[in-house]
């Protein structure tokens, strides 16, 4: 396996909303990998020879590269990515770039469709422009406790969709939120999230295919306290202010 001698990502022929995504992401062979220096964890690019669907990029977090955190159980931040896009695919919203869990060079791991973005866009360039995409990021952190929604998580796809990204610290049973997006504080939800949480509600208590698939990813305290915050949600249906005596910000901001 090389590194290819990357300057810059090679062009890839994948895009988030192709049928064959998954498979792809599951699948693919890698051919190329990269690391990222992106923080505490590690993180690498891959590069992944999809056959007759050429090769494709993926940003790869590995279990073993996760950092020991003291409220979160250590070697689950993986399962939580995934689980976050599985549940942003059952909402429809926000746009969360495929994501699978799968062996790579590194063994386990979250394998992420890579996507082209513009440089130096972030929430705090984009806000006042993208309100309805930054809103409904906004009410998937309050949903899903993200306890790390930075500027820079939220990015301004070369397709003009706005995505989000990294979601390792989400989904724990204490309240753990912390973001950048508190442009929202008193405003009601509209009504159409308000039918996909609605949705969601139904969901975690009648289906069981969907309660397994989220089930095999979170902890069963996890899956509880989520259906708690989607009904807290429908109940009062409005955007709240941040904690009084709890950092609500995380730093850096970006």
């Amino acid at each position: 396996m090389s590194t290819n001698g990357w300057t810059s990502p090679p062009a890839s022929p994948w895009r988030p909303d192709d049928p064959r995504i998954l498979d792809l992401l599951t699948s693919a062979p890698v051919v190329g990998s990269r690391w990222l220096p992106a923080g505490s964890n590690d993180v690498f690019l891959l590069e992944l020879d999809g056959g007759a669907a050429g090769q494709g990029l993926a940003v790869y977090k590995p279990q073993r590269g996760e950092a020991p955190l003291w409220d979160f159980p250590s070697g689950s931040l993986y399962r939580r990515e995934v689980a976050s896009f599985r549940l942003s695919r059952a909402l429809g919203w926000p746009a969360i770039p495929p994501t699978v869990a799968r062996e790579g060079p590194h063994g386990m791991g979250a394998v992420q469709c890579y996507i082209p973005s513009v440089s130096g866009a972030h929430y705090l360039t984009f806000r006042h422009e993208r309100v309805a995409e930054v809103q409904a990021v906004a009410l998937f952190d309050l949903l899903t406790n993200n306890a790390d929604r930075k500027a820079g998580h939220c990015l301004l796809g070369e397709d003009g969709r706005v995505w989000a990204i990294d979601h390792g610290l989400t989904f724990h049973v204490e309240p753990k939120l912390r973001t950048v997006i508190w442009d929202f504080v008193g405003e009601r939800v509209p009504d159409a999230l308000v039918e996909d949480l609605e949705r969601l509600s139904q969901g975690l208590a009648t289906d069981p295919s969907f309660v397994a698939e989220l089930g095999s990813l979170l902890e069963p305290a996890e899956m509880a306290a989520l259906a708690r915050r989607c009904q807290a949600l429908l109940e009062r249906p409005v955007f709240p202010e941040p904690a009084p005596n709890r950092r609500s910000v995380p730093w850096p901001m970006v």
